[in-house]
């Protein structure tokens, strides 16, 4: 399914594949103690170090260890979340957590929630030979068997991050923020503007937060509200078709301090979830379904339901529609897009009487937003909003996804037909956000709504340490 980055890109200073045994290192800091003696390193049979000290005492000492936010601070490489080990986030830890939950007393167990991304609900219905809503509700039904007490549908969390958005572009248009306005569901994306542009790029990005967060932000607030719980209380897992969303959920951005927790304490990938399929000796298709959740106050909850747009969430169309109608009162039915260089390079304009109002652009892959960035940088982006997604061809390849056996264009294509075969969402299911959204935050532009769906971003300082030194 993913195809892997240009050879273009390999010899470009990305570092998108520059392996942790190469370059991710962890500084550790020496306590230096008096004494003329060298020191003694006794290694044991399983690994472990002991200081040897002249009075013949041995000190153990401590490993050092890398973790997400690790590869977050440091400049040394981009996306290659892949090949790191990461313990903390994976479906063994999930396992752990459940059997660790169900020996608790019942007073310390925790409210296990699991919100699925509609992409990976799509790439296991294919995988499985299903249809989504089956997919859905035996993916339910399995979870749940394992001690997961609630399972959601981020495509919810979605209609908070394409409302806040729409209301950011027109903010911005109007004078109150930089131009193009750059999406920022794409945690791969990020990590590559922070670390390669800094400064210069994020004025550009939106702050609204992705869908992931966004559900972070629900399940740890509104729903523990609901609940009469703590955050700390609920165990927050993600399913997601991308690796990045693990460095994503362990942003510092994203945890609380007051509740010890993150928004998101897990996240797991649609191939983890077959992996734990197969731990278990399951197949989905033999599942028994079961009905499906939603938030409390919520009324579709046996619904399944899509955004219109592209596998990613479908942010330029609804921007641009949105935008079309409240600043220049154009109600746009049908997108027309303009193929550019490569089928991931695509423009969309709305003009009258021959002018320009509004100029939009996904642009998928590093090639493409390499392009969209040193246009940027020499002052030629004719852009207003550009959708970025670090993968070719968006969210539905990333590489997370469960890899098919047969032509990857067709199935692609197949995935694609899956993610929208359920039906567009309703007037009803907007205007029931629409009415959480006054409820729960207090209205746009509310303190609780900029803290619960806008987030901020960090510049990384390239690291000058002489293993970043290109031969």
């Amino acid at each position: 399914m993913a195809a892997p980055f240009s050879g273009v890109l390999r010899l470009t200073d990305l570092d998108d594949f520059i392996g942790p045994a190469q370059e991710c290192v962890k500084p550790v800091r020496v306590e230096k103690q008096a004494g003329t003696a060298a020191a003694k390193i006794r290694i044991e049979a399983d690994g472990s170090y002991f200081q040897i000290h002249q009075d013949g005492a041995a000190q153990r000492l401590e490993k050092a260890k890398i973790t997400l936010n690790d590869c977050l601070a440091c400049s040394g490489c981009i996306t290659s979340a892949e090949s790191v080990l990461i313990t903390q986030q994976s479906h063994e830890e999930l396992c752990r957590v459940l059997a660790a939950n169900q020996a608790a007393a019942p007073n310390e167990q925790k409210v296990v929630v699991v919100s699925v991304s509609p992409q990976s609900r799509a790439s296991l219905a294919a995988s499985c030979h299903l249809g989504v809503v089956d997919t859905a509700k035996k993916l339910t039904a399995f979870l749940k068997s394992l001690g997961v007490h609630y399972v959601f549908d981020t495509t919810f969390s979605r209609n908070f991050s394409l409302l806040e958005s729409q209301r950011e572009f027109v903010r911005r248009f109007r004078g109150r923020g930089a131009l193009p306005m750059l999406a920022s569901a794409c945690p791969g994306w990020i990590c590559y503007a922070e670390k390669t542009h800094g400064s210069f790029i994020i004025p550009h990005i939106s702050t609204t937060k992705s869908p992931q967060q966004v559900m972070g932000s629900l399940v740890k607030g509104y729903f523990a509200e609901q609940q009469h719980l703590s955050p700390a209380q609920i165990y927050h897992v993600t399913v997601m078709p991308c690796y990045d969303k693990k460095l994503e959920a362990s942003r510092p951005d994203f945890f609380n301090q007051q509740y010890q927790t993150r928004d998101v304490d897990c996240v797991i990938t649609t191939g983890e979830v077959l992996k734990l399929l197969e731990q278990e000796g399951v197949s989905l298709s033999d599942v028994d379904p079961a009905p499906l959740d939603a938030m409390p106050s919520s009324a579709t909850a046996e619904q399944l339901s899509t955004h219109s747009g592209g596998g990613s969430g479908g942010y330029l169309e609804h921007i641009f529609r949105h935008a079309a109608k409240e600043l220049f009162g154009i109600q746009v039915d049908t997108i027309e897009y303009k193929p550019l260089k490569n089928k991931d390079f695509q423009e969309v304009t709305l003009q009258r009487d021959g002018e320009v109002l509004l100029h939009f652009a996904l642009a998928y892959g590093f090639r493409n937003i390499q392009n969209v960035v040193q246009k940027l940088k020499r002052g030629k982006s004719p852009y207003h909003y550009v959708e970025v997604m670090a993968c070719p061809s968006g969210c539905l390849n990333g590489g997370g996804q469960i890899r098919q056996a047969g032509e990857p264009r067709e199935e692609l294509q197949r995935l694609e037909r899956l993610y929208r075969s359920p039906r567009a969402e309703l007037p009803e299911q907007k205007a029931e956000v629409a009415e959480l959204y006054e409820r729960w935050l207090g209205g746009s532009g509310s303190d609780r709504a900029a803290a619960a769906l806008h987030t901020q971003y960090h510049p990384v300082e390239k690291a000058n340490t002489g293993l970043s030194i290109k031969w």
